[in-house]
């Protein structure tokens, strides 16, 4: 007997933005992915400062937040940390705004 294996639709990218950060704030870009499922829900997200005049490693991020790898997560300077209280997705794209503003130097 033949089992049919099910196919899972593939995610849809929903948020696709990178903006650049000007020299006299400090440099590098910030980028911003996520992917829904067919209801809208985001499923898979990624966000990350990077700047290699700040941090060489890990191809530059600085800092970032994702949920690869089954569980949800911050990068800082090359470590990783769980994040365990996360709650939605925009919670967490509040703390990254927060965190990218807190390294920038706004003039």
């Amino acid at each position: 007997m033949t089992r049919k294996i099910r196919k899972s639709k593939p995610l849809k990218k929903i948020v696709d933005e990178l903006f650049p950060i000007k020299e006299k704030y400090g440099g590098g870009q910030v980028k911003i992915e996520a992917w829904g499922d067919n209801y809208g829900n985001i499923v898979k997200y990624s966000m990350a400062y990077i700047n290699y005049a700040i941090f060489t490693e890990d191809n530059g991020r600085v800092i970032g937040y994702d949920n690869t790898h089954n569980y949800h997560h911050r990068h800082s300077f090359g470590e990783i940390f769980p994040v365990e209280d996360f709650t939605t997705y925009k919670d967490i794209v509040d703390r990254f705004e927060k965190e990218v503003r807190e390294i920038i130097k706004w003039v």
